[in-house]
């Protein structure tokens, strides 16, 4: 998993509640178990019409916001089915932090797992980074975990809490996987172990 330390870019907003996942990546996209591919289709019906143009109102479409690093959204984000290609479609398209008041619970956690930042904030500061990210390409917003500190685009700073350990996974780029090969001392010893003692369980 790619480490996240500072995050500098521009970003998107989205002033919408309740943005589920279906909206995020439609259900059609879900027969894939590759986490690569599917930016493309991020929030597909409401960036393409039927016949697949782009809907050139829709705030990704819209030149300034192509290569958004950061969204910054409303109530309730990442609600509905549980389906972890929300946030890898999230990453695959650039998005690597999303900033709202609130989120849902295991959506919020797959965040974690795959390297993007989801970070909780009072309406009143969403507000302003949503008038921030009003700006177009001048919506550079910086985001620092270490500091755990949102810089926006006229050097005003917003302080963000985030769980210690949650932190130190993505500041060190561990996901699940991650985690465990930090054992793997540990784990050839226990099968060396057990090889010589139940070799037939390795025949």
């Amino acid at each position: 998993m790619e480490k996240f330390t500072v995050l500098t870019g521009v970003a998107a907003p989205l002033p919408m509640i309740n943005v589920d996942t279906d909206m995020i990546i439609p259900k059609q996209f879900l027969k894939t178990i590759k986490r690569t591919g599917l930016g493309k289709h991020l929030f597909d019906e409401m960036r393409y019409t039927p016949e697949g143009a782009e809907v050139a109102e829709f705030v990704l479409n819209k030149p300034a916001y192509r290569s958004a690093k950061i969204l910054v959204s409303g109530e309730n984000f990442g609600c509905g089915s549980s389906r972890e290609h929300a946030p890898w479609a999230l990453a695959d398209f650039g998005i690597r932090c999303i900033i709202a008041p609130s989120f849902a619970d295991i959506f919020f956690n797959n965040c974690f797992k795959n390297g993007i930042l989801p970070i909780k904030l009072p309406k009143e500061q969403v507000d302003l980074l949503l008038d921030d990210a009003s700006r177009g390409s001048n919506a550079i917003v910086s985001v620092d975990l270490e500091r755990q500190e949102i810089t926006g685009p006229d050097g005003g700073k917003i302080g963000f809490e985030v769980d210690p350990f949650r932190k130190h996974c993505l500041l060190n780029g561990l996901d699940d996987i991650g985690l465990t090969m930090q054992q793997a001392a540990f784990i050839d010893q226990y099968e060396g172990k057990q090889r010589g003692g139940q070799p037939w369980l390795w025949g």
